[in-house]
């Protein structure tokens, strides 16, 4: 069952949800910018203290991920979004999910994904900061 998301439904919630849909898109392209930058500061900064990422391998915390990337361990040296961000705002709680190619090194070995993407961004003290990042591997196209 391939669904891209990209369908209309219902608009986001709330009076400011136009400038906070339009926040969390750019925070979501800067993010991604500074993941590809390998900056561990400028990552963090998008991120909450409790963050955690969920893949096939487990939880990672934020403070794990961001030393692999400190040490260079772990680097990304591309990232694009497939689709354009499905973000959804309900209160101070906000929901983007999109599909993401990304090229990164792990370990000295290359690894190209291919991956959906639902982070969960909480906003404090008027910034929106991601709680929980989770990632699934796409789908082959069918036929393939």
């Amino acid at each position: 069952m391939g669904d891209s998301g990209d369908r209309a439904g219902p608009p986001p919630e709330g009076p400011d949800s136009t400038a906070d849909t339009a926040l969390l898109a750019a925070a979501v392209d800067a993010w991604a910018a500074a993941i590809v930058a390998n900056d561990a500061e400028r990552i963090a900064a998008f991120m909450a203290d409790e963050w955690v990422i969920v893949s096939e391998s487990g939880i990672t915390d934020r403070d794990t991920f961001l030393a692999f990337v400190t040490s260079g361990e772990l680097t990304h040296s591309a990232m694009r979004a497939v689709t354009p961000p499905r973000i959804r705002v309900h209160g101070d709680t906000a929901v983007v999910t999109a599909r993401i190619t990304n090229t990164a090194h792990y370990g000295g070995r290359r690894f190209d994904a291919d991956e959906w993407t639902t982070d969960v961004f909480v906003r404090r003290d008027g910034h929106w900061r991601c709680v929980l990042s989770h990632i699934t591997p796409a789908a082959p196209p069918e036929g393939s």
